[in-house]
């Protein structure tokens, strides 16, 4: 069995200010050891199940978080960024069994999380897919789909595991804390570690096919910016349009069409 981990930070137990999610902060330390925590008890859970190889992608910020001695020898991890439209499942092709997505958060202008966004905190207010607000869940599951790869364990806070949940049902999901206003409350480490890897062992004994997200036959891309002059300049990506002063939306038939506009218009 070939596992693929995407690893964010947004999402593990205990964070709850956006300093300790900047590498360049002193709190930063603490949480890169805990995400790194949550990761290393995936995979384990993963070769508890049977996994033969892992591959981990650091998705957060300069994704040169995950400290890869803590890992279990089967893994390999991918560090940095390729800038390739796949994004936080660069290097997933269609050879994998399914997908892991660890320390994940709740969408933009939601309250799931104090630190939710889809993509870019500083430049994106909302973004949506064929009229319905998606997170970073959403569009790396469906980039996963497109491969015919399912995601099979989610965790991260309450209200982005209710989401995926909401998705595919048969989607195993860990939630570790939860937000409320600008704080968050959160499992002790040790037990977020433990539940972690038990529930991703369960996912991946389980009947992974029926964890595939199912895909639309057309897409439609809607991002508000928080700067109207952002979205001016975005609005000259070809095919796309500005619905209003904040807003660019894009009409595609092929997913990755989407996952590429990204790369460029956030």
């Amino acid at each position: 069995m070939k596992i693929f981990v995407s690893a964010d930070i947004e999402g593990i137990a205990g964070i709850s200010c956006w300093d300790e999610a900047n590498p360049d902060h002193p709190a930063w330390p603490e949480f890169r050891d805990r995400m790194t925590d949550h990761v290393a008890a995936a995979c384990e859970g993963a070769v508890a199940a049977g996994a033969e190889e892992i591959l981990v992608k650091d998705a957060h910020a300069s994704a040169r978080n995950v400290l890869a001695d803590r890992l279990p020898r089967s893994a390999r991890l991918v560090r940095g960024w390729s800038m390739h439209p796949l994004m936080m499942v660069q290097e997933l092709d269609a050879s994998f069994d399914a997908v892991m997505m660890v320390g994940y958060h709740s969408m933009a202008s939601s309250g799931g999380n104090p630190l939710a966004h889809t993509l870019s905190s500083s430049k994106v207010a909302r973004m949506e897919l064929n009229g319905r607000p998606i997170s970073e869940f959403h569009l790396h599951g469906y980039a996963a789909a497109t491969l015919g790869v399912p995601v099979v364990f989610v965790s991260g806070d309450e209200a982005l595991c209710e989401s995926a949940a909401a998705e595919n049902p048969n989607i195993r999901t860990c939630p570790v804390m939860r937000g409320a206003g600008a704080s968050t409350v959160s499992l002790h480490p040790d037990v977020a570690k433990e539940r972690i890897r038990a529930g991703a062992e369960e996912a991946c004994r389980g009947e992974l096919a029926s964890c595939l997200l199912d895909l639309a036959d057309r897409f439609h891309l809607a991002v508000r910016y928080k700067d109207a002059s952002r979205a001016f300049a975005m609005g000259f990506y070809p095919g796309a349009t500005l619905s209003d002063d904040v807003t660019l939306t894009l009409e595609v038939d092929d997913f990755f069409e989407v996952l590429r506009a990204l790369r460029f218009v956030v």
